[in-house]
Parts: C-alpha cells; sequence; structure tokens
C-alpha cells in the first residue's frame, strides 16, 4: 500500500519512507497539529490479523509511551485506521548502531564504546523502574544522532510479540546472537536479561564480532546457553581490563553472577572510564555447590557441559546422544525455534503452549489471600520488595507486576511480582525555623518528609531563612508527608540609598529624593545668608531605607528688605508761617518714633519735609507716630500715629 501523502488520524501527514524493518515500515511524517516532523512507525499486514497481538501491542505502546528520558525515542501517539496500525514517535537524524559497526568493520574505540553503553544503561535504568523490560536490545535498535547521542527505541514491542501467537513467516523477531540464555531457552526475562543483551552489544562494539555464531538459529541460541564466549581482551588486545571484566560479568549465564540491576552495571561502566584498569569489578563465582537451581542448563534442561566440566562431571547419557547425533539435534532445534516463533513463551523443554489463564488484581489483598490467589492459577508469586506505605496496612498489596488490566491473560508459570507494604512509617519532624531555605530542605528530607516551599515577606527575617513551620518541631508525622515552612523574600520593600542634599537649592533637592521614591517636607528656618539652601535633613546621605520613606530638610528664609517714605506736610499742619517768621527762622521740633523708639528730632522751618526713609524686613509692621513741638512755648502743636506694613505700601504721609 501507498502511504505517501496520507493523513493518519487526521493529523499525521506520511511524507516518504525512511526505512524497513521486521515488523513495521518507518515513515517521515508532518504532525499538523504540533507542526513538527516526526517517525510514524506502521505495522506491516501479517501483524495485524490477530486480535490478541493488536491488544498487546497497544497496551505496551502505551505502556513504553510514558518513559521520558534523553536516551529513549520517545513515543507521541498509537492511533488505528482502515486495518493501519501505527506509532507515531520522535524523529531522529543518525544512524543505527549497527549500521556503524558494520561500516567500521572493526572494534570500535573503547572509550567511545563505554559512553555508548553508559547511555543505554542509563535508557535501561529508566526503564527498568518503570517495571518496563525490554527485551530486544541489539544494535539494530539503537540510533546514534548526529550529535552522537544514543537514543534506544522499540520498548515494549518484543514483549507484545513473544506473547502473541501470531506467525510471521521468513521473519524473525529480535535476533538470536543478542538472546539471553534464559530467553534462548523460552523461561523467565526480566532486567538482568536486558543487561546480558547489553553485554553482547558491548562485545560486538568492541571486537567488532558477536561472542556466539553459527550456520542456524538453533546452533547459536545452543552456545548462549551451554558455552563460554571468548573474552572480548583475547580479541582486541588494546581493550583495558575492567571493560574487559564489565562485559564478561554482563554475560555471565547464571543470571545470580551476573548484574542484578543497570545502575548497578552504570556505577562500573563509569568508573571504568576513570580508571580504565582498575580492579573494581565484582565478577566472581560464588560456590557453585550451593546455588543447584542456578546451574547452566542446555536445550533439554540438562546441566550444561561446560558446568559439567568445572564439576569434573561426565556428560549424562541424553547430552551424549546430542552430541553423537548432532544432524539430528540440529533438526529437533529448529523445531523448537519454529515453536518459540509461534507462542514466544514456549520453553525448549515443552512443545505445548502452557494454558492461558486470566491475570488476577492482587492489589489491597494480604499478602497471604495474594499468593493463594496466584498461586491457585498456576502462576509463580514473587515479593518484589516491601516498602513503607501510610495508605496501605502493613502486609497488603501496593503493586504488582504486570498491572492488573481486566481481560488480559498471561501463560501458565508465569511470575507475578508484588510491592508488600511495610505500614506507615513514623518520624520525627525538625526544629526549621531559622535555617536557610536549602538546610531546611535537606532536614526534613533525612527526616523522610518532603517540605512544601510559601514565600511572604517579612521586615524582621533575613530574605531565603525559614520564617516559621507549620507542623510543630518534635512532633510525630508519617514517612512521606509534606511539611509546609514559610520563607522570607525580604520586607518586599524595594530598598533606597538616600542621596545627599545639603548645599542643594530646596528645588533640586526635592526632585532628587523624589526621584528616589522617597517623599519630602520641609522646615524653613530665617537665616541672613544662603537663601533657599537646604542645610540639613533628616536622613543623612548613604543610609539605605525603605521606599516612600519621609526625607525632612531644613532650608535658610531669608526675609527681603522693604522701605517706606515718612512724608511730614508742616505748612499744613501748622497753618504755614507768617512773614516775620519766616524772616526771623522760625523752627518746629518734628520728632518720629517708629514703635515706640525714637528715630529722629528735626529743628526745620520748610514748610514740608520729606528727607527720612525708614527700611525693615518685607511684612513686618511699623507704627510711626509724628509729634510737632513749639520751641517758643514747648508745647505740642501735633501728635498723629499711622501704621504700615512694609512691602504693602510705600510711602505714608502726615498731613
Amino acid at each position: 500500500m501507498i502511504l505517501e501523502g496520507k493523513i493518519l488520524g487526521n493529523r499525521y501527514e506520511i511524507i516518504e519512507k525512511v526505512g524497513n524493518g521486521g515488523m513495521a515500515t518507518v515513515y517521515r511524517a508532518e504532525d499538523k497539529v504540533l507542526k513538527r516532523n516526526v517517525a510514524v512507525k506502521v505495522l506491516k499486514d501479517e501483524f495485524t490479523t490477530d486480535e490478541e497481538f493488536i491488544k498487546r501491542f497497544e497496551i505496551e505502546a502505551q505502556s513504553a509511551a510514558r518513559l521520558t528520558h534523553p536516551n529513549i525515542v520517545s513515543i507521541y501517539d498509537v492511533g488505528s485506521e482502515d486495518n493501519l496500525y501505527y506509532i507515531v514517535m520522535e524523529l531522529i537524524r543518525g544512524k543505527t548502531l549497527k549500521e556503524i559497526i558494520v561500516e567500521e568493520r572493526g572494534p570500535l574505540p573503547w572509550k567511545w564504546s563505554v559512553n555508548v553503553a553508559i547511555q543505554i544503561a542509563s535508557a535501561l535504568e529508566m526503564a527498568h523502574k518503570n517495571n518496563i523490560i525490554h527485551r530486544d536490545i541489539k544494535p539494530h535498535n539503537i540510533i546514534i544522532t548526529e550529535d552522537g547521542i544514543a537514543k534506544v527505541t522499540d520498548f515494549g514491542i518484543a514483549k507484545a510479540v513473544s506473547n502473541s501467537t501470531i506467525t510471521a513467516f521468513g521473519t524473525t523477531i529480535g535476533s538470536v546472537h543478542y538472546f539471553s540464555p534464559e530467553h534462548a531457552r523460552g523461561g523467565f526475562t526480566d532486567a538482568k536479561s536486558d543487561l546480558y543483551s547489553l553485554g553482547v552489544v558491548m562485545y560486538e562494539m568492541v571486537t567488532g564480532r558477536v561472542p556466539f555464531d553459527a550456520d542456524t538459529p538453533v546452533s547459536v541460541a545452543l552456545k548462549h546457553m551451554q558455552e563460554e564466549p571468548e573474552e572480548p581482551i583475547e580479541l582486541n588486545p588494546n581493550l583495558p581490563s575492567a571493560v574487559n571484566r564489565i562485559i564478561m560479568k554482563a554475560l555471565k549465564k547464571d543470571t545470580t553472577l551476573r548484574y542484578q540491576s543497570a545502575t548497578d552495571m552504570l556505577a562500573d561502566l563509569r568508573q571504568a572510564l576513570k580508571n580504565p584498569n582498575g580492579d573494581f569489578v565484582d565478577d566472581r563465582d560464588y560456590d557453585a555447590t550451593a546455588k543447584t537451581q542456578k546451574i547452566n542448563t542446555d536445550l533439554y534442561g540438562n546441566v550444561a557441559e561446560e558446568d559439567n566440566k568445572k564439576r569434573g562431571k561426565k556428560d549424562n547419557k541424553f547430552v551424549a546422544f546430542i552430541k553423537r547425533h548432532k544432524v539430528l539435534s540440529t533438526f529437533i532445534g529448529l523445531i523448537l525455534l519454529f515453536a518459540i516463533s509461534l507462542g514466544g513463551t514456549l520453553a525448549f523443554l515443552n512443545i505445548t503452549n502452557p494454558e492461558e489463564v486470566k491475570l488476577p488484581d492482587v492489589v489491597g489483598m494480604s499478602k497471604e489471600e495474594a499468593q493463594k490467589t496466584v498461586e491457585d492459577l498456576k502462576l509463580v508469586f514473587e515479593v518484589s520488595s516491601e516498602e513503607y506505605n501510610k495508605d496501605v496496612p502493613e502486609g497488603y498489596v501496593i503493586s504488582q507486576d504486570p498491572t492488573y488490566i481486566e481481560d488480559y491473560n498471561v501463560k501458565e508459570g508465569s511470575t507475578v511480582k508484588v510491592v508488600i507494604s511495610k505500614g506507615q512509617e513514623k518520624t520525627t519532624v525538625p526544629k526549621v525555623v531559622g535555617m536557610t531555605r536549602e538546610e531546611a530542605v535537606d532536614a526534613l528530607e533525612e527526616a523522610n518528609l518532603k517540605a512544601e516551599i510559601v514565600e511572604e515577606t517579612s521586615r524582621t527575617v533575613e530574605e531565603g531563612y525559614v520564617i516559621s513551620q507549620e507542623v510543630e518541631a518534635d512532633s510525630e508525622a508519617y514517612a512521606g508527608d509534606t511539611i509546609k515552612i514559610h520563607v522570607s523574600t525580604g520586607t518586599g520593600i524595594k530598598q533606597v540609598t538616600v542621596q545627599n542634599v545639603v548645599g542643594q537649592t530646596e528645588a533640586n533637592a526635592r526632585t532628587t529624593l523624589e526621584g528616589q521614591g522617597l517623599k519630602v517636607n520641609v522646615n524653613y528656618v530665617e537665616a541672613t545668608s544662603n537663601d533657599g539652601k537646604v542645610t540639613a535633613q533628616s536622613v543623612a546621605g548613604g543610609t539605605t531605607v525603605d521606599e516612600g520613606t519621609t526625607v525632612t530638610l531644613t532650608v535658610n528664609k531669608v526675609a527681603a528688605t522693604k522701605n517706606v517714605s515718612v512724608i511730614i506736610n508742616l505748612k499744613q499742619i501748622t497753618g504755614g508761617y507768617t512773614e516775620d517768621e519766616e524772616d526771623e527762622n522760625v523752627s518746629r521740633t518734628v520728632n518720629i518714633s517708629v514703635n515706640g523708639e525714637t528715630r529722629t528730632g528735626i529743628n526745620k522751618n520748610e514748610t514740608a519735609y520729606s528727607a527720612i526713609s525708614l527700611s525693615g524686613k518685607e511684612g513686618e509692621s511699623l507704627s510711626i507716630t509724628v509729634t510737632i513741638t513749639d520751641p517758643n512755648t514747648g508745647s505740642q502743636i501735633y501728635r498723629s500715629t499711622q501704621t504700615v506694613t512694609l512691602g504693602s505700601q510705600d510711602s505714608v504721609t502726615f498731613n
């Protein structure tokens, strides 16, 4: 079917085909909603005829879509349309690790290989913590971007295929070259199976070839179960000893001797970059006689030849038969491998499929009840861990793997892993008031508590310090509880450094301070100089204060000088002089007092006197009294008083 130009889900326009795999064709498409390029993986027709497979495929794809990690190809959407089943995922520009290995035609640089392995292990760590096992780790499923970043793809798809009864003639899902021994024999696979496959990938990167190869898939599977690989350092003498030991530990057939988690393997890989020939890899073989259930078995469940040799045992009759009839053995093995492709979970020990049973929902049951429920269905009950949980009583099931889905079937003999509650763990709330924000969070986390930060202003507590806590110190709480703590963000008011304005004019000083967000008050003082200049300020320059603070300025005020003329009309006041009096130079005594103080006394015979001018401050009131005395008799012939305000009038006349 030609899909170019077709729009899936009213959203994804297929642009071009970019790849073709065993179970799907990959197209570049445009997401019309988010306006970005995406990869659309469309299942091939032979995988869309089995309803059970489709159901499992959608469940696993949706589960894998929860994974968010820089080394995992993100799944954006899962859908179906017109019998087309597709996954929408992140579009990666780059090459598969397999293409790089093939192009190199030999060992890749060990440091580069370890860096790639670290990224793959980091992706597996995230997946395993979310109870997702890849089951098909191989170079074909690892894309190296143009920036050198490793991206793992196809999470969960291998499980959907292996749990289905679908038959894909001529197509092999996964590759037997990367199978773990337990996967090859059709046994239970878990996180340690992914780490074995990562060991094979590392082996191939540093040597240029896989650890086991043969003419038929069955022969390769047998080698995984029975033979020890040649150490990679023998094929590549430049390989550091620590890297060699990491690979060999990952390839242990006994899962108890293999890396127990991706986290453990990551730690050794990172250490290898720092100390490539260090003696830090714990690859000791513990007492094999104490692990009778972990001895390597062959295709038929018999003790592997390599283990027999280690224990000084002879081949049992069945193994001897296989060795004498290699052609017949290979034929039988091919039949069994074909059985795996049909059922996916068929053990090499059995040719018929186990019965399927409905997966029980045991969450919330007591451990004993859950175990009985699981084992009554001929399933294996396993406690994967115990955790404190305040919502689930002690001894009851918190979660299960596989997660319960209605009408979801599993094979008899499958393992149901559960997490059991240890009940409500109590702890003591520490006192965090007065601590810094970071110190308080650390103290709460050390007490198995979570911190919720509430920020607020405070005039008394410095920014970044705890003001209060909502649960009293030394009180009891349940582990995992959230404790609210209030942290100061400071006063919340902008701080201002006051400018020095002494010596400035009132206008300039006011403009400067108000421009800083300060309020200005002015106090005037009388002065004889520096009129209008600031002589003092209530908050000294350089002081830091809250925005809006009032600063009082002291400003000099020099009053203006005003003059008033005193005009005295003597002739009109005295009635004039006689001719004789004028000849005789008759005079009159004129006295002027201001505010009760005599200012002048003058004898005059002129008809008018206006030569006196009084001065004072603007606004000042003067009481002026004029008296005239007859010099001959000494009697007062005139007296008059007038009040003037300087600045409002400039002369006063006495008539």
